[in-house]
């Protein structure tokens, strides 16, 4: 176990490496603000501060149910799912730190053993290419295709949209259940393709990243519908409703920017997928600095996307 808690370490350590330490140091100033102010807040409230183990575990588990290295692990030795428990546990042991700094000792030991637990659960099934099934969405929106696939997330569509309706008389629950349904994209854009499959169309990343967006914005649209008629219909009105419709576009333009910034490193994509969601949530402040933090986000992953993708051109 040690020597595999090392390795990943040198891993992690040499992802971080080619970041860089300027965007680094930028990323996780933004993670650690956002992240530190929402462990605090939940801290200090007895209702809230049961949500932290779950937030994490469910995080750990959305990283371990689509680890590659599962299979090798399960080859190589019967006990690395002890090595993935004491991995996971290290991993939840900084917020657990926060939480029992605040006094809240349950909750920290709570999350560290969830977090634990999430080891002893199953890899996600091999999806099954051989069968070809109709779905609601186009084979080339292939995230959204892999999305229709989870019952879960249809699940969580439904309550969104039942608490958007229990609270269609004011603006907060609609509004939350629009950003809680632009936060389960997450999952779905953060899984990479691999590589082989850009070659046969890839000739520009310019008009690939264009595309990739254009679904994610379409079938983004029609999913968040309902939820926005909801909240149109309540004291936010279509103004209120176009202009958290617009800044769910801009986060979700990052999110898909951000997948090819660092395409293929699954972590640094992750990482930088986080960043852009804390950087969109901070311009909901009273602060102004922000929206310049995020047209400069906007702008750098752009740019980077395009370059990062450009090494997979096919003339």
């Amino acid at each position: 176990m040690k020597h595999y808690l090392r390795l990943r370490a040198r891993l992690l350590g040499r992802q971080l490496r080619e970041l860089g330490w300027a965007r680094l140091l930028a990323l996780g100033s933004l993670l650690g603000l956002g992240l530190g102010k929402a462990l605090v807040t939940a801290a200090t409230r007895p209702a809230l501060v049961w949500v932290v183990p779950g937030a994490v575990a469910l995080l750990l588990l959305s990283r371990h149910r689509r680890r590659p290295d599962l299979l090798f692990l399960h080859l190589t030795t019967p006990e690395f799912r002890g090595w993935l428990a004491a991995e996971y546990a290290l991993l939840a042991l900084l917020p657990a730190l926060v939480v029992l700094a605040l006094g809240r000792l349950a909750p920290a030991l709570l999350t560290v053993l969830l977090a634990a637990a999430v080891a002893l659960l199953p890899r996600a099934p091999a999806p099954a290419s051989q069968l070809r099934r109709n779905g609601l969405f186009r084979s080339v929106a292939f995230e959204w295709v892999s999305a229709g696939q989870r019952p879960w997330l249809g699940l969580a569509w439904l309550g969104l949209l039942g608490v958007a309706a229990a609270t269609r008389q004011g603006s907060t629950g609609p509004a939350v259940a629009v950003v809680g349904w632009l936060l389960l994209t997450l999952e779905t854009y953060g899984p990479a393709e691999p590589w082989s499959w850009l070659l046969p169309v890839l000739r520009s990343p310019g008009s690939w990243l264009r595309g990739r967006v254009g679904w994610a914005l379409l079938y983004f649209g029609l999913t968040v519908a309902p939820l926005a008629a909801v909240l149109a219909l309540g004291p936010a009105e279509a103004g209120g409703t176009a202009a958290l419709l617009l800044w769910s576009a801009l986060v979700l333009t990052m999110l898909v920017l951000a997948k090819y910034a660092f395409y293929p490193h699954a972590t640094l994509s992750r990482l930088t997928q986080a960043g852009a969601v804390v950087v969109g949530l901070s311009i909901l402040g009273s602060n102004p600095a922000y929206l310049a933090l995020l047209l400069a986000c906007f702008l750098g992953l752009l740019a980077k996307s395009r370059s990062q993708l450009a090494q997979y051109r096919q003339e």
